[in-house]
């Protein structure tokens, strides 16, 4: 027969009694919670004199408890409720090397507990996304505008300049001398002028020569400065320029302004 002493307690939510051992509350008592209705109340020990009167009920027959129902090792101790207050007791099975239902007071391993990050929200961070793109593409387009494209970009690029205002290019090819001379030398030579068919002076650009293979790709190139760089209304300059050396593939001259 166990000498073991046992209370009992209740809920002072629900009603629901439980039947624990003296040890499991101690003389200085202990928080609990209700396993039924999940309130938690401080629970007093047992009463100093409670000690006599448990030596009285030792040598009587025990009077059968209820037993709990669960242990809970995290939180305020737990304490199950009897399937039914009334039913048979049973003898206390509690010793002092067992493991207690009740433990230290601490969050429950039952309680809800928030996920350890936020979900992400992907239509905000899409968006954001979008809005990062249109402003960084918005800026390029300004400055590309405004400075135009840098020569490592791999685009197309116009080979001469815009007509100019006024100003009239004419290089006829028969006045286009290309031959070999005596010594071996590949020559080139070109003939033409430069006129102001305008009303007011202008000002005459330099002027771009190319010479292109049998496939129309570019071999060869020069820049040629006008001898006059103002031309009046009405005015005429003869341009005559020739180069050696230049690749024996050239088949082909043209001429025009030379991009800015």
């Amino acid at each position: 027969m166990s000498s073991r002493l046992t209370m009992i307690i209740a809920c002072p939510a629900c009603a629901t009694r439980y039947a624990v051992p003296d040890s499991a509350i101690g003389v200085e008592g202990r928080t609990v919670r209700c396993a039924k209705c999940r309130h938690s109340w401080f629970q007093d020990g047992p009463a100093l004199e409670g000690a006599s009167a448990g030596v009285a009920a030792a040598s009587a027959p025990e009077s059968p408890l209820p037993e709990p129902a669960a242990t809970v090792a995290d939180g305020p101790a737990d304490v199950a409720p009897p399937a039914e207050a009334a039913a048979s007791p049973r003898p206390n099975r509690y010793d002092d090397t067992s493991t207690s239902q009740f433990s230290d007071e601490g969050p429950s391993r039952f309680d809800f507990a928030p996920p350890f990050r936020p979900r992400r929200n992907w239509a905000k961070i899409g968006m954001a996304a979008a809005i990062v793109f249109a402003v960084v593409t918005l800026g390029l387009a300004g400055v590309v505008a405004w400075a135009g494209l840098p020569d490592w970009v791999p685009v197309a690029r116009p080979t001469f300049a815009q007509a100019q205002q006024d100003l009239t290019l004419d290089f006829p090819p028969k006045r286009q001398d290309r031959r070999t001379l005596p010594n071996g030398t590949e020559y080139f030579g070109a003939s033409g002028t430069v006129s102001n068919i305008g009303r007011e002076t202008r000002y005459v650009p330099t002027i771009l020569i190319v010479l292109r293979d049998a496939r129309d790709r570019i071999v060869y190139s020069w820049e040629v400065v006008p001898p006059k760089r103002q031309l009046a209304p009405g005015e005429t300059i003869t341009i005559n320029e020739a180069v050696t050396d230049v690749p024996k593939s050239a088949k082909s001259a043209e001429i025009g302004w030379k991009p800015s």
